[in-house]
């Protein structure tokens, strides 16, 4: 069988769109529900610093990758900036309906702070076991309607948007792993990543879990029906963490390569979900 790798033919492409601006959202944008908006809010507010820090992660290993790398990682870098940016924009959103994000900002910040000093090969380990799960969550997001439907078309079409893009470029911190790790034996290479993968999905489900009750509370919701709910919504209905999770395990796989599972399909996909989102006054002079 033959080994996965980045397809040749593939295009990381930096789309330089804005959403949401000039419009406010619902405080339950998400089919006025406050469990699901609670998730995506949480998640967004990691984003401007989170990948400011996957940047610099991957970044520190450019000089002397192959000119495709070298020229995917300097897309990959543009796409990240953009995506900040409008979760900047979107976090502007959050606070407007009066949440106060203050503890989840320091959350990130304290597990940034933990990245400080340590070896750059771990920051990029870390890094790529988050691209893997950003990759997981937004291959689901696209291929199952039901997590963003019902959800105020400015941000569902800003989700789309950038989980199209993290399908996209879920390749190129794996891939700067395999080349900074060139030297590295088979063993020691899966023992790196894989204990760094644990690490990361503990942190990972512990701080949305973190973030998601502090804004419900803010919202007046706490106690054991509220963790009930979180988990329904996590591994129930619509179950995010449940359909990922083989997905998920594949990592620790050998021959393990982002693109084994080639999904570009779902990028076009979510394309003509955003753009009317983008272009909704276009789109209807078009059809008429």
């Amino acid at each position: 069988m033959a080994k996965a790798t980045t397809p040749a033919d593939l295009t990381i492409t930096p789309r330089d769109v804005r959403f949401g601006r000039g419009t406010r959202l619902g405080r339950y944008w998400l089919n006025d529900d406050p469990i699901a908006t609670a998730f995506y809010n949480a998640l967004s507010v990691t984003f401007p610093k989170g990948e400011a820090y996957f940047c610099e992660s991957v970044k520190a290993f450019r000089d002397g990758t192959p000119p495709k790398l070298h020229a995917e990682i300097q897309a990959f870098v543009k796409q990240e900036v953009i995506h900040s940016r409008e979760h900047v924009a979107f976090n502007r959103h959050v606070t407007a309906q009066g949440y106060d994000v203050t503890l989840l900002e320091r959350h990130v910040d304290e597990a940034l702070a933990l990245t400080k000093g340590r070896h750059p090969i771990g920051n990029l380990a870390a890094t790529m076991a988050l691209e893997h799960f950003t990759a997981m969550l937004a291959h689901e997001l696209i291929a199952n309607p039901r997590h963003l439907a019902g959800g105020e078309a400015q941000a569902a079409g800003l989700w789309q948007w950038h989980a199209a893009e993290e399908i996209e470029h879920k390749g190129v911190a794996y891939d700067t792993w395999l080349h900074a790790t060139r030297d590295w034996s088979r063993w020691r290479r899966w023992k790196v990543k894989s204990l760094v993968m644990l690490i990361t999905t503990w942190k990972f489900f512990q701080g949305r879990r973190k973030g998601m009750l502090e804004l419900l509370r803010q919202d007046g919701m706490t106690g054991p029906k509220v963790w009930a709910k979180l988990a329904w919504y996590a591994f129930g209905r619509p179950g995010m963490a449940r359909k990922v999770a083989g997905v998920w395990f594949s990592y620790f796989l050998p021959g393990f390569h982002p693109w084994k599972h080639d999904d570009r399909s779902l990028i076009a996909l979510a394309e003509s979900e955003y753009e009317d989102a983008l272009l909704p006054d276009a789109r209807r002079l078009q059809a008429a």
